[in-house]
Parts: structure tokens; C-alpha cells; sequence
């Protein structure tokens, strides 16, 4: 394969990337750190494009912090979008393949179907929008990416509901956790391995496409599951998200359609609880 860029490398995906990529025995993919490979700054990115030579790029960065880009909405703009966009500039005049992640975020959320590549994307929160913002900016300057739209990304790295609801249960006999919002788990090594896998097959169906575990869970589900897996004992409540108020609001339905990305890459998606079996069980031994 040509040289691989990955840029977010100190994020929860491109840690998972790294781990992925050493398990395999990949040569020739570079994790820049983001003070030589800031995606805001063209003269950074433009050192990197010139000492690398992707013939692809991975775009892992971005603004994820949901209830503070409500009142930030310059700075998720600016790395969601804009930084997006200067990737993709130079990715064209490299030529270079782009893969650009993006969020079932970009849904309203409001019907009870999984959402397909086809369904229209309608963010109901800022940091949705900027995101899909950066998806319309890839789309505008590129003709050869992929964007791969993922939803409640964990694994053993960074900041992630698994880590949060461990450290919490340990502390606490009761929490109170969101029973009525629906999607789909992602482990990141599993979403890692996916993107490597689409650059192995030498493929070029570009495009838009899903990629979750398989299965379907509310948070409350989710919380439940990690506690099983983990044998934490503590009482765990469902509530309604009225009932636990943040400033943005969420999808209340964003199990996404992963046929898509299944058929065009012959994928195997691992079912959600059994990729939370093997995170945990790699947390506990840390």
C-alpha cells in the first residue's frame, strides 16, 4: 500500500489506528502529532503532505464535545469544517485519497428505521452541523473519499461512556442513565479495522458510508452491559432524557444501516456486546 497519513493521531480512533496498524505489521502509515500536523494551519499540514506523499489520509480530528459546542460554535466550526476542508485542498493537489469520520449526529433522529447513506441528513445540535458541514466541504473539493459516519465511539483509549460509566459505578451504589435514546455502540478497533481494510481491498466505490456494531441498545443498555461484563454492583436507573437535561439535544433514533459498507467491502460488523466484552476485559487488565 502507499503511505498512509492519519491525522488526529492522539484521538480515541487514531490510537486505535496505531493499534490496529501494529497488530498487523503495517509499514508506511505516519501518525503525525497535531503540533507538526495542526489541520488549521496550511503551512503544517502542507510540511506533512510534502514529507509523506499519502496516497491516503485519514481524517480523525475534530470538535467533539456536544453540549460545550453550543455555546463554542466558532471552534467546532472551524475544526469540524475548515479543518476538513484544508486536508481535502491539499488531498486534491496530492492526490490523495481521503478517509473523512464523521457522526450519526447529522441525523434529526426522529423515526424509528435505521438510517441509511440515502436518508437526509438533518442535525439537530451545532455539533451536528459542523460536521456535516465538513462532509458537504470534503464533497465540494473531492472526488475520490470516503466519509464514514460512526456513532458512540469507545475503546480502551481517551475519553468514551465505557470509561466514564466504570469509573463512576465504582464510586456510586445508584446512577440514573438515558433509557430513551437508541443507537449503536461502536468499538473503535473494530471501526480502525474497517477503515484499514477499505484501503487493503484496493476498492474504489467512493463515498458516504455507514459503519456501527451490529445491534441495537439505549444508553441505558449500554450502562447495563458494561456493568454485567465488568461485575460492578451498582443499581442502575432508566430515565427519560427530559429527565436529565443537557444543551444539546440528541437523536432519539440513530441506529444506522450498515448494508452498505457490509456488501461493497465484503465486512464482518462484530455484534456490540461482544466487542464491549473484549474492550472491558482489555480496561481491567490495564
Amino acid at each position: 500500500m502507499s503511505n498512509i497519513v492519519v491525522f488526529g493521531a492522539s484521538g480515541q480512533l487514531g490510537q486505535c489506528l496505531k493499534k490496529v496498524a501494529e497488530n498487523r505489521g503495517l509499514a508506511g502509515i505516519f501518525f503525525p502529532p497535531e503540533s507538526e500536523a495542526d489541520i488549521l494551519s496550511n503551512e503544517a499540514l502542507e510540511k506533512v503532505f510534502k514529507a509523506h506523499k499519502p496516497g491516503w489520509c485519514i481524517n480523525c480530528a475534530a470538535y467533539t464535545a456536544v453540549d460545550k459546542a453550543e455555546d463554542d460554535i466558532d471552534s467546532a466550526r472551524v475544526v469540524n469544517k475548515t479543518g476538513a476542508e484544508n486536508i481535502a485542498r491539499l488531498c486534491k493537489e496530492y492526490q490523495s485519497v481521503l478517509i473523512h469520520t464523521s457522526t450519526d449526529f447529522v441525523f434529526k433522529g426522529d423515526k424509528a428505521l435505521p438510517l441509511t447513506e440515502e436518508d437526509i441528513a438533518e442535525p439537530i445540535n451545532v455539533y451536528g452541523v459542523t460536521k456535516l458541514e465538513g462532509e458537504e466541504a470534503v464533497a465540494a473539493i473531492l472526488n475520490e473519499f470516503y466519509t464514514i459516519r460512526t456513532s458512540w465511539l469507545y475503546s480502551e483509549y481517551g475519553n468514551n461512556f465505557v470509561k466514564t460509566m466504570l469509573r463512576l459505578g465504582a464510586g456510586r451504589d445508584e446512577l440514573k442513565i438515558v433509557a430513551d435514546q437508541v443507537g449503536t455502540p461502536t468499538y473503535g478497533m473494530d471501526l480502525a479495522d474497517c477503515i484499514l481494510h477499505i484501503i487493503a481491498s484496493g476498492k474504489t466505490a467512493y463515498g458516504t458510508y455507514h459503519y456501527s456494531n451490529e445491534g441495537v441498545a439505549s444508553w441505558y443498555d449500554f450502562a447495563k452491559a458494561i456493568f454485567d461484563i465488568s461485575a460492578t454492583r451498582v443499581k442502575i436507573l432508566p430515565i427519560k432524557t427530559a429527565e436529565y437535561p443537557v444543551k444539546a439535544a440528541r437523536p432519539a433514533y440513530s441506529v444506522m444501516d450498515k448494508s452498505k459498507i457490509k456488501q461493497t467491502f465484503d465486512v464482518e460488523i462484530p455484534y456490540w456486546r461482544d466487542s464491549l466484552i473484549t474492550c472491558i476485559n482489555n480496561l481491567l487488565t490495564l
